[in-house]
Formats: C-alpha cells, structure tokens, sequence
C-alpha cells in the first residue's frame, strides 16, 4: 500500500499531476463499479452542476455526468474499503508531506456516451476547502478509441489521461485547469477532493 502512496505523491511533485496504476486493486474497482450501475439502473444518480451548495448551477453545456454522493453512513462493505484506503492515504500524506488534510468528500461518476465537462477548476470562489482533487478510474477494458481522457492544462503544455482501471489521478484543487473529453462509452469513476477545514 505505501508503495502506491509513494508513487502517487513523488509523480505528483515532479509533475504536479500524481498518477498511480492500480491504486485500487481489479476486485475494489469491479466491486465499486458494481454499486455505481446498480445507483444508475435504480435512477438513484443525479445530473451535476457546477459550484456549491450556495450557487449549484445546471448546464448540460459546461457539464453532462451524473453523480451520487458517497457516504460512510452507507454502511456499505465495498465503499467502506474505500474509505478505509482514503484515511490510510490521508494519514500517510499528513505525516509525509505535512498538508493538514482533515476531511473529504466523493462521489460516484457515470459519464454516459457522448458526455463531457468543459475546462474548470476545482476549487470554489467563495470557498477554499478543497485541497486536493482525487480521481480513482473503474472501467475495466478502456480502450484509446473510447475517448473520456482527462485532459489537464498545464501553463505550457497539455496533459490526457486514460481513464484505465484503477488508476488514480492526484492533484491540487486550486491550481490546475482541465476538463473531460467526450468519452464514446459509459465512463465509470470515483471523483472526490481532500479538504481543509
């Protein structure tokens, strides 16, 4: 487990983009990708805006996923897991790299084919918790011509992604602009941002 940690936080101070394969092992993925087409078959999953609770604003012109909040009161075995890892990797970055991190927030993605989000930043005007932001990918099979890539900008240069299975993209909320390509098939994730409150 550290080894992944390590390879998350040294990519992500050379490059200002941590990336990290298989940083959810073949089983959390397909077990969390399971509960996310079971939210969707149930219509359980919600179209998602852009900024906070104070100004939540629809476009399915900036925007076009759909997602559901992860909540530990779930009571879930498999996003319990989950969690456990994301506290495991909190305590292990405060104590390595002394950020301060105090809390989180996640939810489930499903961008359905021909869905996108145009370029954004993470982190709100009006409120600096979000520190910084985690994608954990479930989609097992992802091939080139399926598109979806996470396409991150950086000053100079232009950075995709894959969205491979269980890779994991790691960076700060505050500093790095990017967006979702158009993806051709149902892209499944985990999306969420490490807080300071």
């Amino acid at each position: 487990m550290q080894a992944k940690f390590d390879t998350l936080i040294n990519s992500f101070i050379k490059d200002e983009v941590g990336i990290a394969d298989n940083f959810l092992s073949h089983a959390l993925s397909a077990f969390l990708k399971g509960n996310l087409q079971g939210l969707y078959k149930n219509n359980q999953l919600r179209s998602a805006g852009t900024g906070n609770n104070t100004l939540l604003l629809h476009n399915k012109m900036v925007r076009s996923d759909k997602i559901f909040w992860l909540d530990p009161l779930r009571e879930n075995i498999h996003e319990t897991s989950f969690f456990k890892l994301m506290d495991n990797f909190i305590q292990y970055l405060n104590a390595t790299c002394y950020t301060g991190i105090t809390g989180y927030e996640f939810h489930y993605t499903l961008y359905e084919k021909g869905s996108f989000y145009k370029k954004h930043i993470d982190q709100f005007k009006t409120n600096k918790d979000r520190a910084y932001s985690m994608i954990m990918y479930l989609n097992a099979d992802w091939q080139q011509a399926d598109g979806g890539e996470l396409c991150i900008h950086h000053s100079n240069s232009v950075q995709n992604i894959s969205p491979v299975n269980g890779k994991c993209v790691f960076f700060k909320s505050s500093a790095l602009e990017h967006e979702v390509l158009v993806t051709h098939q149902p892209r499944f994730s985990i999306t969420g941002w490490l807080k300071i409150n």
